[in-house]
């Protein structure tokens, strides 16, 4: 996991007829955590995408240093861990209100090889990962409510980003959701380590540009 904290460009907002493109251009431009979204229509309205995208990815990635970040939003993750291991992810992050065997998956995780995080909606509080956070690398804190990009950051968000820095001093907290440089400041100030951006990145006409304006706004290496 890389140190310190870092912005994660979401592919979620990328042009996908340019995507190998554009993720070249961020990772250029200092990037080293890209965020995949993934949504099965199910747990979240909307379908996004699958292991074969971030597998067509991975390698341009890890050539560069950097790592796979996935983020499944879908319902009984457990039953992709497996593929997405495969494709080559290094993190993957299941939300702990779509199974009732989120001690099983964040171990299935962690024996397919990768990191293992866990992550919780607007709706949820950080008490329910009282139980897991001690064997997770990665928190998420949601700071939209997860389906579609773009949305505006929620304010409450920063309690619960401390309360996620309280429960785990060791692990990453990272936020997802409405993050830009004007939102990114105080979200580091309540000790938030990585930044998931998607529009306010591939949203942009230069998306190396916008990535570089959210590591300095939020001091990301």
């Amino acid at each position: 996991m890389p140190a310190g904290r870092r912005v994660a460009p979401s592919i979620l907002s990328a042009d996908f007829a340019r995507l190998g493109e554009q993720v070249d251009e961020v990772l250029a431009a200092g990037a080293r955590v890209i965020h995949v979204d993934v949504m099965d229509g199910d747990f979240v309205p909307p379908i996004t995408i699958g292991p074969i995208i971030a597998g067509a990815i991975a390698d341009r990635i890890h050539e560069a240093g950097g790592i796979v970040d996935c983020h499944l939003m879908i319902e009984r993750p457990e039953a992709q861990v497996a593929e997405f291991a495969r494709a080559g992810a290094d993190s993957i992050t299941v939300h702990a209100e779509a199974t009732p065997h989120l001690n099983r998956v964040v171990h299935a995780i962690h024996e397919a090889g990768c990191n293992a995080g866990v992550a919780v909606n607007p709706g949820t509080p950080v008490a329910a990962l009282d139980a897991i956070a001690a064997d997770c690398e990665l928190l998420l804190c949601m700071s939209v409510n997860p389906g579609w990009g773009g949305q505006a950051f929620i304010p409450g968000s920063l309690a619960k980003l401390q309360a996620l820095r309280d429960l785990a001093p060791a692990a990453v907290v990272e936020v997802d959701g409405g993050i830009d440089p004007g939102t990114g400041p105080d979200a580091a100030g309540a000790g938030t380590d990585w930044f998931v951006a998607g529009s306010a990145i591939f949203g942009k006409p230069d998306p190396a540009a916008a990535y570089a304006e959210i590591a300095a706004a939020v001091g990301a290496e």
